[in-house]
């Protein structure tokens, strides 16, 4: 194909299909990935609702998309692990591999850092998107191309439970938001040989998700009172958790390691009273920067309270690895998929939470420019 069809954002809720010049080189680390499937994340939709996130705030016009996988259609002559007419998952974050962060392992903490779709670098939903070579990973024949897609999310979880949380076989978790991120974190732990998985959220549909997607024991937080102050509610919905659960602070019955996927104030509350003494709580939901938490909690059980950026070195591998072994299925996930002519539908319907026809949204995905979305 001659042509670079690109999805971008001008300006809050201000998409248009752009024409975007094909990249007719690669240098020798780069190869060019022909996208055939994008998912769509909440910092997209973020993007599209509000046209920042924090300190990055879009200024130019910007392509969406960042959760992506392809075929090769060209090949630096420095890079020997793919070739042409590999299927690939595309991990969208480039780094400078010189500062002490990227020295030491963690090149998601590069200061540097090139990442599709956050402003002001363009991101993968287009025909075409260049990337260097190392950033691509090849798919066992038996994985789809969705699969591909989905690598990043799933990198995400993959680097709060295993990396960050450091979780070990016959443990026991819990995770409050059940949104895509919350369940891939369950299907971490699960694939690692969780011993409880426990998934708390205010939607009964996604706790029924989560209970038969991983054996979730779920909860339904409680109501506040009337004039009730968060940190009060939150001790008072913790102590309920625990009781109905059977939840201790101590020994077997212990929660080791707690995350919170959601960003809710009173989630985070309500997770560092949860969260067994000598555990781990790892934020990987991001809301309200400004939360207030009981310090005494995190002292006194002595929590290593970690906050979660991305991915980094070892998770896409590991997350490629659990899908191929056949310990995680992420196509129940997929909820809804789109042509690319209709990305904008997409969006939508990510953003409502739900598509025209009532039916939840967990993961959309949006298939490459002339990709059937029959074609996995």
């Amino acid at each position: 194909m001659s042509n670079n069809p690109s999805f971008v954002l001008r300006s809050i809720e201000d998409v248009a299909y752009e024409e975007r010049p094909v990249p007719e080189s690669v240098s020798d680390t780069e190869v060019l990935v022909a996208i055939k499937k994008t998912g769509i994340c909440g910092s997209d939709v973020h993007y599209y609702v509000h046209g920042k996130i924090g300190d990055f705030i879009v200024k130019d016009p910007m392509v969406l998309g960042h959760e992506s996988a392809g075929v090769i259609t060209k090949v630096g002559a420095k890079v020997k692990h793919v070739k042409v007419g590999d299927k690939v998952a595309v991990e969208p974050g480039s780094t400078c591999r010189i500062c002490d962060s990227c020295k030491s392992g963690r090149y998601n903490l590069c200061p540097d850092i090139v990442f599709a779709a956050t402003p002001p670098y363009d991101g993968t939903l287009a025909r075409y998107y260049r990337v260097l070579g190392d950033l691509t990973y090849p798919l066992p024949e038996h994985l789809t191309l969705e699969d591909g897609a989905m690598m990043e999310p799933l990198s995400v979880g993959v680097h709060s439970v295993s990396n960050l949380g450091n979780f070990k076989f016959g443990q026991s978790i819990a995770v409050f938001g059940c949104g895509p991120v919350g369940l891939l974190c369950m299907a971490v732990a699960k694939a690692l040989g969780a011993k409880r998985i426990i998934a708390a959220d205010i939607v009964p549909s996604r706790l029924e998700f989560a209970k038969s997607y991983v054996g979730a024991e779920p909860y339904r937080p409680l109501s506040p009172n009337k004039d009730e102050a968060k940190l009060d509610y939150s001790k008072r919905n913790a102590e309920n958790m625990k009781n109905t659960l059977g939840i201790e602070d101590r020994g077997a019955n212990a929660i080791d390691l707690v995350i919170d996927a959601s960003g809710a104030e009173v989630s985070i509350q309500t997770a560092l009273y949860v969260v067994g003494t000598g555990g781990t709580m790892v934020q990987v939901g991001m809301g309200n920067p400004n939360v207030q938490i009981d310090l005494s909690q995190l002292m006194t059980k002595e929590v290593a309270y970690k906050g979660s950026f991305r991915y980094t070195h070892g998770d896409y591998p590991l997350a490629i690895s659990l899908v191929a072994q056949g310990k995680i299925d992420l196509r129940p996930l997929v909820t809804h998929r789109y042509n690319f002519e209709d990305a904008i539908a997409a969006f939508k319907a990510t953003r409502a939470g739900k598509s025209d026809d009532g039916k939840d949204v967990i993961k959309a995905i949006i298939s490459g420019p002339d990709v059937s979305p029959n074609d996995l």
